[in-house]
């Protein structure tokens, strides 16, 4: 039962995009917990106190590894976020929710696919084909927003 905004838990389409936005979320935090174990087992800490805490300062300094754990974040948070907007207004647009369904699976495949690829060091193009994947039904969600916004411009 879900008295908060009962219209909006009848939409399909918003239905579906809460389903993947919230699969997407969860998988920024595995990645941000996976950025927090690797710093422990490599000893690497962004800050003087946690190098303290841990070990010593000389553990308070960058490692390739972490960083790599940290581009992947990044990446995600330059590419989900903005998904975040446009699938929910795309969703109110009233699309077909099968085609509404595609854009949101593709979009979170291609971003599975590329942080395993990030974190895993998968053989190129793998990762730049996820991310090139991915964005697809973004840049499809977004001409769609303009399209439906053009009249009230």
């Amino acid at each position: 039962r879900l008295p908060v905004f009962p219209k909006m838990m009848e939409n399909k389409v918003f239905m579906s995009f809460m389903f993947y936005s919230t699969i997407l979320i969860l998988k920024m935090y595995v990645v941000a917990i996976i950025t927090g174990q690797v710093r422990l087992r490599k000893k690497a800490f962004a800050n003087p106190e946690d190098a303290l805490r841990n070990g010593g300062l000389q553990y308070y300094r960058e490692d390739p590894d972490v960083e790599r754990c940290r581009r992947a974040h990044r990446n995600d948070m330059e590419n989900i976020f903005p998904f975040l907007f446009l699938g929910a207004i795309y969703s109110l647009l009233d699309p077909s929710p099968t085609v509404a369904r595609i854009h949101f699976f593709v979009f979170c495949v291609g971003r599975i696919v590329h942080t395993v690829a990030y974190l895993l060091r998968l053989k190129a193009p793998t990762r730049s084909v996820a991310y090139s994947v991915a964005q697809l039904p973004c840049f499809s969600m977004a001409l769609q927003i303009l399209v439906a916004a053009i009249p009230y411009w």
